[in-house]
């Protein structure tokens, strides 16, 4: 019995590393962001060791230092390098940051993206992250996947599918709750009966 006890102790120690230090890298990240200067120079001390062991929320942040050029140049493929391997290890915050990359300019021309360019957008790449955020539960995920449902973007125009997004997005956004009216007012009574069926029965799924 303590040899069983003992291997499960040990299986949980290595499933499910304790990242010491995640607390710190968070805590200065927040710092800098409300700070006047925007220094994160200790954000960028703290996280950039855990994001390279591979925390996935270290990897977001560093990802928007990158995305931002705060502490470091901006380079928009660095920044998509780093919430690529977050939002693969399954963060919602990584999958819509890299999704909003997307949105704006994807795919191979991504390496001359900064916030003064041309924008260039791959909305089929961007829809792939904001599903997979929105079928987590995560209410922006699920808010930027209903308004590509409502603009056909990436995804064929489908109010059904927008108004169920946007429905569910309701529950955690109360704003979100007008974009819903909006969609209904173009949909017949039995569509709008459908999306409703279709939010009621969803449930999220873990990566």
């Amino acid at each position: 019995m303590k040899r069983i006890a003992l291997a499960v102790v040990l299986f949980v120690s290595m499933a499910a590393p304790s990242w010491a230090g995640v607390d710190e890298c968070k805590a200065a990240y927040d710092v800098a962001f409300q700070s006047a200067d925007f220094d994160f120079e200790t954000a960028l001390r703290e996280c950039k060791p855990l994001a390279e062991q591979g925390n996935a929320v270290a990897q977001t942040r560093l990802g928007w230092m990158y995305r931002a050029g705060k502490s470091v140049p901006e380079d928009w493929v660095e920044a998509e390098r780093w919430y690529r391997k977050a939002a693969e290890q399954g963060s919602a915050e990584a999958q819509i940051a890299l999704g909003n990359m997307h949105y704006w300019c994807g795919g191979e021309i991504i390496s001359l993206c900064a916030s003064a360019a041309p924008v260039y957008p791959d909305y089929t790449e961007a829809v792939k992250w904001y599903r997979k955020a929105a079928e987590q539960g995560d209410s922006w995920g699920q808010i930027y996947l209903g308004r590509m449902y409502v603009a056909g973007q990436g995804v064929p125009q489908d109010y059904v599918l927008a108004h169920k997004w946007a429905n569910l997005a309701t529950a955690q956004k109360s704003f979100v709750t007008r974009e819903r009216d909006l969609v209904a007012a173009k949909m017949t009574p039995a569509q709008i009966a459908e999306a409703q069926r279709l939010a009621r029965e969803w449930k999220p799924k873990k990566e």
